[in-house]
């Protein structure tokens, strides 16, 4: 008798049934609504800026005409992002790099990762 009193009738288990599938269904839904917005970061980054943390960290100049020097002697006049091997160019004269693969960078840029493509 006592199991009878412990176990849930017909109704609560589909109340309880019910309340999981609307639950799940709420998250499923949010959870695809996000994704469009993941998306379409990843297909649109912006573009990277000098204050960037890690801009300065690899020493980044959108314009490498600009870069100094004396803090990067190694630092070759002909050395671009646009001849880097982390480069990829997506047009209009900037493109995304491996050295940071959320932002876009300018072709005509340098950093202290440049690499020379082969």
């Amino acid at each position: 008798m006592s199991d009878s009193k412990n176990r849930p009738n017909s109704d609560q288990r589909f109340e309880s049934t019910r309340r999981q599938f609307i639950r799940t269904t709420a998250l499923i839904a949010s959870s695809a609504a996000l994704v469009p917005l993941a998306a379409n970061a990843q297909d649109n980054p912006a573009m990277l800026s000098e204050d960037d943390p890690t801009a300065i960290a690899l020493g980044y100049r959108a314009d490498a005409t600009t870069v100094d020097l004396n803090k990067y002697p190694s630092k070759a006049s002909d050395q671009l992002c646009s001849n880097c091997s982390l480069y990829a160019s997506s047009g209009d004269g900037v493109g995304k790099c491996a050295a940071v693969p959320s932002r876009l960078v300018a072709g005509a840029g340098w950093c202290g990762a440049w690499n020379l493509a082969r």
